[in-house]
């Protein structure tokens, strides 16, 4: 029998997008000679062995309200696994793998990848240097740039230098880059704090909205292009399925447009030449090898309208699970189904 531990939540501001996906990783796991244990952590940073077997309330976010519910903890201790308390009695729980449903902060920036190494537990997903490279904007574009691909040009701006002085860093992003930009901060995912500017004006604002989330931010050029994502599975000899694309039907997706609204639409294969394809998917496994990844992480670019270049964008190291997400539907038209990726992902884990 293996024992799954599947965490979900998260202090994080994408804790709603994380419970969803956990939602859909708990219905499509195959739960053959397995015992899952659904282990949430509530935005006040509590861990709970959520009690229930309807999976749908992790969705609905009533999760925390099951009156079976136990608090839980993993414990950094090796040999110690899931601490669960029944009564104020605690019981050792022994764990084969962690399935951590968790996106952003806290969750796919290595601090929690940190507890699961320490634990000595595997894991599904890239280990703490590649999530913390991964998650910040800035350091990933750096080591993006060993590779040779082409990038938008970017600044990295900080909170301290905006406070020091607003106007000086709103007229260094429009010298440098013009006009639209994207403002976001570096640690975010799921589009959280990210603003398209298209003047001047706007600017003060979307640089006072991506500080909200975080004291180091992007200001990048516009790409007028395609949004094509890839999404990478594997360890030492990662591959990469067919790439899809996003017609976001807005200004650009954004939340509101992924997760609230039904503007957008996914065409998988994305509506590139064969030339570019294959070429966009050597590229997604390049960088995922320059990050260190390993289990899966979904590449995200651009190609152009003029020219059909390339252009690196970002990569997420613990994409979405949701219904309307985009790794499991690229692997599931590539011929690997749902259930057998999440099997493939804990092998993976297994593998170190």
């Amino acid at each position: 029998m293996q024992t799954i531990l599947v965490l979900f939540g998260g202090v994080s501001p994408e804790h709603d997008v994380s419970l969803v996906s956990a939602e859909a990783v708990l219905r499509n796991l195959n739960k053959d000679n397995r015992r899952i244990l659904p282990v949430g952590i509530t935005r006040e940073g509590k861990w709970l062995l959520y009690g229930g077997s309807d999976y749908t309330e992790i969705a609905k976010d009533t999760w925390e309200q099951h009156p079976m519910n136990k608090t839980a903890f993993l414990s950094p201790e090796r040999g110690m696994g899931l601490r669960v308390l029944t009564e104020g009695i605690p019981e050792t729980v022994p764990i084969d793998v962690v399935f951590p449903v968790l996106h952003g902060e806290n969750g796919e920036d290595g601090s929690v990848q940190g507890l699961f190494q320490l634990a000595g537990i595997p894991f599904v997903g890239c280990g703490v240097c590649a999530s913390a490279a991964s998650m910040d904007k800035s350091v990933t574009k750096l080591i993006a740039a060993t590779t040779g691909v082409r990038q938008a040009q970017w600044l990295t701006l900080r909170r301290s230098s905006y406070k020091k002085d607003a106007d000086k860093m709103c007229r260094t992003i429009l010298d440098t880059l013009g006009l639209p930009v994207f403002i976001k901060p570096c640690s975010t995912g799921s589009s959280v704090g990210v603003s398209k500017v298209k003047t001047a004006d706007q600017l003060t604002a979307a640089l006072e909205n991506a500080f909200r989330y975080d004291r180091k931010i992007l200001a990048e050029e516009f790409i007028s292009g395609k949004e094509v994502e890839v999404a990478v599975l594997g360890n030492e000899d990662p591959v990469a399925a067919v790439a899809g694309e996003i017609d976001a039907g807005a200004e650009f997706y954004d939340y509101e447009t992924k997760y609230i609204t039904s503007t957008s639409q996914a065409f998988i294969p994305a509506r590139i030449d064969d030339k570019t394809m294959t070429d966009i998917r050597k590229w997604a496994v390049k960088i995922f090898t320059a990050l260190g990844c390993a289990g899966l992480s979904r590449v995200d670019f651009f190609v152009t309208h003029e020219g059909s270049e390339i252009v690196f964008n970002e990569i997420n190291t613990l994409p979405g699970f949701t219904p309307i997400s985009m790794y499991p539907k690229m692997w599931d038209a590539d011929g690997l189904a749902f259930s057998a990726l999440l099997d493939r992902l804990i092998e993976l884990a297994q593998e170190g």
